[in-house]
């Protein structure tokens, strides 16, 4: 099966072109240049739009507007190319590369989100010594988490980006992408600040 997979709900937008669990090319960019790299990911192939079998997008928890525009793309793409698509959280994806790595994205208003998923504080979390702590929220507060016992590993370590590749090899059911939600975890920061 040939599977366009992509996740915007980071700083760091990644798409990948999976057939039959082969990697046949990966990118990183931001959310905005999206559609960029996945037309760019099929001239590299060799493949044209209408081969694409299915879709996997992350859906957060992450930037509100960030995971907006790749649940937006992912449901463009599936009605113009009448394809099935499935949904991987971010966090699962971050988690698969390495076993027992906990992963923790940035949630901002100087909180991160991890599994349940639920936005906490930093401080309010509790790792056994020796966790390693994976994503941009362990990258953010190191500090934090080093305090803590954990183990954070360099900032430009590939283990802290969410890479398309793991969220399509997390995929299992394929359906409508309408029925997929995003993880929000919390209101928008435009709600908050306006509540």
């Amino acid at each position: 099966m040939l599977l366009l997979a992509f996740d915007t709900a980071t700083d760091v937008a990644t798409s990948a072109l999976v057939q039959d669990g082969r990697l046949l090319g990966a990118r990183v960019g931001a959310a905005r240049s999206l559609l960029g790299d996945v037309q760019a990911l099929l001239d590299e192939a060799g493949v044209s739009k209408s081969s694409l079998e299915a879709l996997v997008v992350g859906t957060g928890p992450g930037s509100f507007t960030s995971t907006r525009i790749g649940l937006a793309v992912a449901r463009g793409l599936a009605v113009a190319l009448d394809i099935p698509g499935a949904g991987v959280s971010t966090l699962d994806a971050l988690g698969s590369v390495e076993r027992g790595a906990f992963p923790i994205v940035d949630a901002r208003r100087r909180e991160v989100f991890v599994e349940g998923p639920r936005a906490v504080a930093p401080d309010d979390l509790v790792l056994d010594a020796g966790t390693v702590c994976i994503g941009s929220g362990a990258v953010r507060y190191r500090n934090t988490f080093e305090r803590m016992g954990a183990v954070v590993p360099p900032d430009d370590d590939e283990r802290h980006v969410p890479h398309a590749r793991l969220h399509a090899a997390l995929a299992t059911h394929f359906g409508p992408l309408e029925g997929i939600e995003p993880l929000y975890v919390r209101i928008p920061d435009a709600e908050a600040s306006l509540a």
